[in-house]
Parts: C-alpha cells; structure tokens; sequence
C-alpha cells in the first residue's frame, strides 16, 4: 500500500447560516470554487494536476444538486479535464471525501487528490431533499426513526448528562473558540471570502458568542420537548428501543447544539511522489481511516464505535492518541465519547467546536481534519484523531500523524 500525505487543508470562515449570515449571497458552487482555488494558488499547482474532486455535500438538491462538484471545478481555475464527484454521508460528507480520496491515493488509483465538501445552509435548507427514513412508514417503524434532537437528548439520558453539564460543555466551547480566534489560531487556514468585485465579504468565523455563560443558556428553552412529548410524540419511539427508560430529559437548545451555517473546506492528498514533482512538503500521514454503522434510533452515538475499529485497525490505544476532534454536533455526542474513553478536555477540542463556530453539514469533516492538523503542528504533538457522529446512525474517523 502507499501512503497517502495531507500536503496541506484551507478553509472558509463560517458564516451564520441564515439570510442575513455574511456568506448568504456566495452560492455553494461559488464558494467551493473560491475554496478550490485558495488551495491550488497557495500551493502553486498546476491546474491540470489533480486527478479528482471529492466533495462532501449533504443536501444534493437545487442549486447544490446536480453533482456540485463537476459544477465547482468548472466554475473553479482548475483545468475542465479534472473530473468531480459529489458524495454523501450526512454529517461526515466532508471527512468521508478525504477519506476516499486517501483510499485511491493508498491504493496506487491517482497520485493527487482535493477532498472536503460545502454546505450553504441559508440557501439551501436542511433536509429540504427530503428522506425515506423519515417518511417511508415501514422504513420508520422498522428502524424506530426519531429526529436527531430526540436522539440527542436520549442519549444524555441514558448516559446521564444533565441540563448544565450540556450547557457547561458548551459554555467552554465558546470561550476556546474565542480564544483561539483571538489568538489567531486559524489563521494560517481561513481565506477571505470576496464578492464578485474582489471586496472582502468575511474573513473570520461570525457565529461565536462571546459572553456566553450560564445563565444566558439556562435561559432558552429545550429545543425537542415539544416534538418529544406532543405532537408527534417521538418520545414514546424512542422509550419502545429504550424501554429500561421511563421518559426522556429534554436537556439540548440552540446553545448547547450546533449552530446552522455555510462554509467549505478543502485538503489535499497526495503520494509521496505527487510531493516531490509539485515542490510540495507532507505535513501528515493519514494512518487510517473507518466507517460503522450503529443503531438508528440514539443515532450519533457513533464516535465511540468508530474510534474503538480505527483504533484497532491501527493497532493503537486511546492513549496514543494527543489530540482529538470530535464534532459537537449536541454536547451529550461529545461528553459520551470523552466518558467512555476516559479523554480528558485539554486534549479534545482544544480550539472550540460546532456548538461555537458552526456545523457546515457537508464540509465540518474537512474542517475539523483541518483544525486538528493546525493544532498538532502548533503545539508540536504527533498524533490526532477527527470522529463525527452521523446521521441514521454511523460514525467516521481518520487518524494522522504528523511527517
């Protein structure tokens, strides 16, 4: 097998995911091409010399439908002979591109690769493809379909995460993000976003809350009480999977849960000779990577599963690991994973996460990849792990290593 390098991995600043979010009036295609250009310039490839786009991309329809990513190297500087292909694994889109891209590069079919994905969630909003798990009856009653706010809450249930611990994850995902921010941490990653005119739109993340406490979370209510316990009462799915459960404690709210907005992310991968004929330099190995399915119905449980085989795979431990990203998609996804594992918070997530800067369905694979490669060079550690829980119930991870 040959090994497959990160040579190197940029990013958008996120943008609120709504009509008056900084990135509204970028389309998906254009800021995937913005992104696709940022990494070839800065990197002085030569626009024929990728062998393929792998783009992350969750809601496939509209403007972001009809393969996004053919669309975005046409719209790119790349050259039209590079092919495109748009991929799908909810949450994990982006890292799930890169991890396929490190598959052909591992297995001798292409010497150079982009890999990421985007998400331009004002635009296009989520779930407006639609879905047959959630609308199919027999797929729904056979697979105890829950919306993943209900899945989010049973799983602080059964594992025992109350209201202000959920909220004191996410109080301290606020604080690092900001600090980082402050500290210019993604700075050598985030590009300026500029319109048509070349004018500068936004150049840092727009969704951290600074100030964010306790007190200002206690007072938001539960975001799925409602569809838990009235109408349609998915409470009563979720305790028929659960029985051992007499009711579900309703403990997520918009602070305490990834916030909507619009970004990409792209990383590129390459052999060691794609390196060497493009003057470029390795900054990590990809080790390994994994996929699992899980149970449907607590759905983003994921990381646990998935960590436990890459870990195996790799022949490692937990603690070989320095640094983790795990996506903060809910807070109890996170304080699951680190309870089960043991990991402690200085070493997971050390620059913030989604529930402060954002979820970009399709691209927060590729950013947290990203974010994680930053930090290791940073703060001069070896090895680092990306998870993601995953919609419907998976998981995916990468492992890496520095060069």
């Amino acid at each position: 097998m040959t090994d497959a390098y990160i040579y190197d991995a940029v990013r958008s600043p996120r943008g609120r995911g709504k009509k008056d979010g900084s990135l509204h009036e970028v389309t998906s295609v254009r800021l995937s091409a913005l992104t696709l250009n940022e990494l070839v310039h800065r990197n002085g490839l030569d626009p024929k010399a990728v062998e393929d786009v792998i783009w992350g991309n969750v809601t496939q329809v509209g403007e972001q439908g009809g393969c996004l990513a053919r669309s975005a190297v046409l719209y790119s500087d790349l050259d039209e002979s590079v092919p495109g292909v748009s991929v799908n694994r909810f949450c994990a889109s982006g890292l799930e591109a890169v991890n396929m891209a490190a598959g052909q590069v591992m297995g001798g079919q292409g010497d150079g690769y982009i890999a990421g994905g985007v998400e331009s969630m004002s635009r296009v909003p989520m779930q407006s493809d639609g879905g047959a798990i959630a609308v199919d009856p027999f797929l729904a009653m056979k697979s105890y379909f829950v919306p993943q706010g209900i899945s989010a809450d049973l799983i602080a249930t059964k594992y025992g995460f109350s209201r202000d611990d959920c909220d004191a994850y996410a109080v301290e995902s606020q604080k690092r993000a900001a600090a980082a921010r402050r500290a210019g941490k993604f700075a050598d990653s985030i590009f300026t976003v500029r319109d048509q005119n070349g004018l500068p739109i936004l150049d840092t993340d727009e969704q951290i809350r600074e100030g964010t406490d306790m007190q200002s979370l206690g007072a938001l209510r539960p975001s799925f009480k409602d569809m838990g316990e009235v109408m349609p009462g998915f409470d009563k799915i979720a305790i028929l999977k659960y029985p051992e459960l007499e009711r579900i404690n309703h403990v997520h709210h918009a602070g305490n849960s990834s916030a909507i907005t619009d970004g990409a992310a792209a990383v590129l991968i390459g052999n060691k000779a794609y390196g060497e004929r493009h003057g470029l330099k390795p900054r990590a190995r990809i080790r390994a990577t994994a996929k699992i399915g899980t149970d449907p119905t607590i759905m983003l449980t994921g990381p646990v599963p998935v960590t436990e085989k890459i870990l195996k795979n790799a022949g490692m431990t937990i603690a070989d690991i320095d640094l983790f990203e795990v996506n903060e998609a809910f807070a109890s996804v996170v304080l699951r994973f680190m309870t089960y594992f043991g990991v402690d918070h200085d070493r997971l997530n050390v620059n913030g996460g989604a529930i402060a800067m954002g979820h970009p369905l399709g691209a927060t694979g590729a950013m947290i990849l990203g974010t994680l490669l930053d930090e290791l060079e940073a703060a001069d550690k070896e090895t680092g792990l990306a998870t993601l829980c995953i919609g419907s119930g998976m998981g995916a991870a990468t492992l890496i290593e520095r060069v």
